[in-house]
């Protein structure tokens, strides 16, 4: 993880979540950990305690992926401890991604 500015930067493996039919969209993410999850936690608990805070636990970022920048926003995620990003088609298109890839991710909270 590298922080600079406010801007967290990691590495992490997109992934492809798929509900139970008859759902039949899929939604693409990355997994938030570590030192960059505890950063986005205390921007969360400072949220809450300025009265801002949003629904699920969520915190609005703008994030970077592959050098295309989009907003977006982190939601908790139980399996990991940390957040999950949601990546939609049309940043994974211009970032030419795809599940399983492992892609550079900026996020600013």
């Amino acid at each position: 993880m590298h922080d600079s500015n406010s801007t967290l930067t990691f590495t992490a493996e997109l992934w492809r979540w798929t509900p139970q039919p008859p759902a039949k969209a899929s939604w693409h993410f990355v997994t938030v950990t570590g030192a960059v999850a505890d950063a986005l936690r205390a921007r969360a608990f400072e949220l809450r305690a300025m009265g801002g805070a949003r629904g699920f636990g969520s915190v609005r970022v703008e994030a970077c992926i592959q050098g295309v920048r989009f907003a977006s926003s982190v939601f908790p995620h139980s399996e990991s401890g940390g957040y999950v990003l949601p990546v939609k088609a049309e940043v994974r298109r211009a970032a030419r991604i795809a599940a399983g890839d492992l892609v550079e991710v900026e996020i600013r909270a």
